[in-house]
């Protein structure tokens, strides 16, 4: 077994046990909140009625010449409807739909008079949607709003539908455009380990650009959190890191200055990154009251998944940010994360649990658990013992898979039969190769990975004779294959040439640019240690 450079085991030690929670860690990094930046004020909402909506399926194209990314649906109630939407690409065609679920808010929350609403679903950016919506048998036809002059028109852009209006008689579509940030602010998704106890970075309010005079003064405060729950926000996957903040910030927006909710709904958005944005104002580390399980919002500290997870799975790293956010959150409380609450339901439309009803849940439960909502999706659904799990163990030191877990090197590893493959067990964690290239060591060998040759492993005498050549470093660079069988040898290919190694002599030979050199036998001690700088650790996406 090749002994390749302790040093990443040492680092990996010493990341381990760390536990101090550094400052920013809770509030961002000092000094990078943006002033200047973009703000949720700054987003435009533009309202398109939709008129002739009966009962049954009714599917209406909306567009304007302004691009939007975000669609949501607003109506005076939308029991019994759904509503799906899809973007057109800018090629014509039309991507997948997307199921806009209904929101839900506290019995106080709602002080400017705004309508019911479903989530804004990102779409992308576009400039053309269809919308199918699905409302009971019978329904009366929708129409438009009146023109009544409201002064909540001059702020909202529109006229928001009131109580004297029925549902009946108006739907809304809000198109959601929000402000882009320049180059130089966008945020980098995290990518190096955390210790025990140490809680993943929190993007501020400040730093997302939450803009503070569009909610309402007051913040509402429980008793002390008892239990969380997780949401998904639905609509497409399919975004990049820097469209994160816009997301939050166009949520925010249409919950505060559409639906005239104080403030936006969660305690926290944890997206596909890894990067979590601080939500509902008032203290991340306090009880604030959200907005965001209907009967079950008091004392339950909400966290939604940016993305839809019906059918998809949420990412590793937003399984492991969630587990670890709420591991923090809830220790804060000394709540077991894999324990059970009983919790009274305040009632409402938004659940199944009459007023005064205390059913026992667990103290990490799903939305649909308590709401008439399939949230968070059978996919995020499928994810919540992991993510009880990975919160159980926040103030444990890592285990060594786990933090493997997500790469492309674990995964090439189980697709070669784990530790019944020829590599039998890790042995360290991953660790910085030369370049951006990253590698682990096993019991009987190595992979070597980067983003141009992907993940190839190394073992027995091939991989001592490329080891003593200077491992990555050396003449042939990184593996591009894993050994070849043929009858009288067995080759390996590599960026600058091939190790062939002979069954009958049992010695291995280096092809580079058509010349051949049998290679000497490995040291008795091994092959020399590199140099080389270590870095925290983290995972290749796959």
């Amino acid at each position: 077994m090749l002994s390749r450079r302790p040093a990443p085991t040492l680092v990996f030690t010493a990341i381990a046990a760390t536990v101090v929670i550094l400052p920013w860690a809770i509030t961002g990094v000092p000094g990078s909140e943006r002033p200047d930046g973009p703000k949720a004020a700054d987003t435009v909402l533009a309202q398109q009625p939709l008129t002739g909506v009966g009962g049954g399926v009714t599917v209406r194209e909306i567009s304007q010449p302004t691009p939007f990314s975000l669609v949501a649906l607003t109506g005076t109630d939308l029991t019994g409807t759904s509503a799906r939407v899809r973007a057109k690409r800018a090629d014509g065609s039309w991507g997948p739909w997307y199921d806009a679920d209904t929101l839900e808010s506290n019995a106080d929350d709602t002080q400017r008079g705004g309508p019911r609403g479903t989530d804004p679903v990102f779409v992308g950016t576009t400039t053309s949607v269809q919308i199918a919506v699905t409302r009971p048998p019978n329904a009366p036809v929708t129409t438009a709003p009146p023109e009544t002059g409201l002064d909540a028109g001059k702020e909202l852009g529109y006229v928001p539908a009131t109580a004297e209006q029925s549902f009946a008689q108006n739907i809304s579509a809000v198109l959601i455009s929000p402000p882009k940030a320049p180059v130089d602010s966008q945020w980098q998704p995290p990518t190096a380990a955390l210790g025990p106890g140490q809680p993943p970075n929190i993007i501020s309010r400040a730093q997302w650009g939450a803009d503070e005079h569009i909610r309402c003064g007051n913040t509402a405060y429980g008793n002390g959190i008892r239990a969380a729950v997780v949401h998904h926000t639905a609509g497409s996957n399919d975004y990049a890191p820097e469209d994160s903040a816009e997301i939050v910030r166009s949520i925010y927006a249409y919950h505060t200055r559409t639906l005239g909710w104080c403030d936006i709904a969660y305690n926290a958005l944890v997206d596909k990154y890894g990067q979590v944005f601080e939500g509902r104002a008032g203290g991340i580390t306090k009880d604030v009251l959200g907005s965001h399980t209907g009967g079950f919002n008091t004392d339950v500290w909400g966290v939604s998944m940016i993305g839809d997870f019906e059918e998809v799975p949420p990412s590793d790293i937003m399984v492991r940010t969630v587990g670890r956010l709420l591991g923090w959150r809830l220790g804060l409380d000394h709540v077991n994360p894999t324990g059970t609450v009983m919790l009274r339901s305040a009632g409402s439309d938004y659940t199944f649990f009459p007023a005064g009803a205390t059913p026992t849940l667990p103290t990490i439960f799903a939305h649909r658990d308590v709401g008439n909502t399939a949230c968070p999706g059978n996919a995020g659904y499928a994810a919540l013992n992991q993510i009880r799990d990975i919160a159980s163990r926040f103030n444990r030191p890592p285990d060594l898979m786990d933090s493997l877990r997500g790469g492309a090197i674990l995964t090439k590893w189980e697709a070669m039969g784990g530790k019944d493959s020829p590599l039998g067990m890790p042995i360290t964690p991953e660790a910085a190769a030369d370049g951006n290239a990253r590698y682990v060591t096993f019991e009987h060998g190595a992979i070597y990975w980067s983003p141009t040759t992907d993940a190839q492993p190394l073992t027995g005498a091939i991989y001592e004779a490329w080891a003593s050549l200077g491992y990555e470093r050396g003449a042939l660079g990184l593996p591009t294959s894993g050994e070849i069988q043929e009858p009288e040898w067995i080759v390996q290919n590599f960026q600058h040439g091939t190790l062939n190694f002979d069954r009958q002599t049992h010695n291995v030979l280096r092809v580079v640019d058509g010349l051949t050199l049998v290679m000497p036998p490995p040291p008795a001690d091994g092959p020399p240690v590199q140099l080389e700088r270590f870095s925290r650790i983290t995972n290749p996406v796959t």
